[in-house]
């Protein structure tokens, strides 16, 4: 084979790799959007045929996305028994809401003793892109709105940024996304209840105002509000 045949066959090998592990992330992409969404309801048996037929992918990708799942908590592995959608219960609820207030006020307290101009400017800037965004697309009934649900996480990612820990708002965006999960699951009902842009404008003015245990006080009471109305949802938690 001569040089220039094996740098061509290097570079499609090369090509075709890069091309498998873009297919893999992509599958993994959209699996975890559906499980978040709950659009694959919690406690479900995960069967690789069902999987490939429903996204169009092999079994290999399919097995990949579902180990990185599974580190990610959404999926559980099932001794002899394959894969499942994590299940739900209002103990595990109750669990991230406690464990993400700890963290947030940790890292909100990191920010506020960073006091950088910077963080306040990009609050108020993240709180104005949500503020102008409805919360549904209907106004009769809930419709998710997806542009609304990016920037509120953009909100809640900006509140604590200032913190300047990649750790500790990587761990908090874990969080984020078991929330998120339950609030999908139960939005439809809880949507009426809620004031979300309140809420967030009382967080921004104590950032502000540099009042510290007012912002984590906040904070603290609309995440535990969320889980208590998501709590009261007799049609998830039937038994509780």
């Amino acid at each position: 084979m001569s040089r220039i045949s094996a740098l061509s066959s290097a570079s499609q090998t090369a090509s075709q790799a890069g091309s498998n592990v873009t297919l893999a992330t992509n599958l993994y992409d959209r699996m975890r959007a559906d499980l978040l969404a709950g659009k694959l309801e919690p406690g479900r048996k995960l069967q690789i045929e069902f999987l490939c037929d429903q996204y169009q992918a092999g079994q290999t990708p399919v097995r990949e996305a579902l180990n990185r799942l599974t580190s990610d908590g959404l999926v559980e592995r099932r001794d002899q028994r394959g894969f499942a959608v994590t299940g739900i219960s209002a103990a595990d609820l109750r669990e991230i809401t406690k464990t993400r207030v700890w963290l947030e006020e940790v890292a909100l307290r990191e920010a506020f003793a960073a006091d950088q101009p910077e963080w306040e400017e990009a609050l108020v800037l993240a709180y104005h892109r949500l503020s102008k965004v409805p919360r549904s697309l209907s106004e009769n009934e809930y419709l998710e709105n997806p542009e609304w649900e990016r920037l509120h996480r953009a909100f809640h990612r900006t509140l604590i940024s200032g913190c300047q820990s990649r750790w500790l708002l990587n761990f908090c965006e874990q969080l984020s996304d078991q929330l998120y999960r339950y609030r999908q699951l139960s939005v439809k009902r809880i949507y009426p209840n809620r004031h979300e842009r309140e809420e967030h404008k009382a967080m921004l003015d104590a950032v502000i105002e540099r009042d510290a245990p007012r912002a984590i006080q906040l904070m603290r009471k609309h995440y535990e509000t969320t889980a208590d109305i998501i709590l009261a949802d007799a049609n998830l938690f039937p038994a509780e």
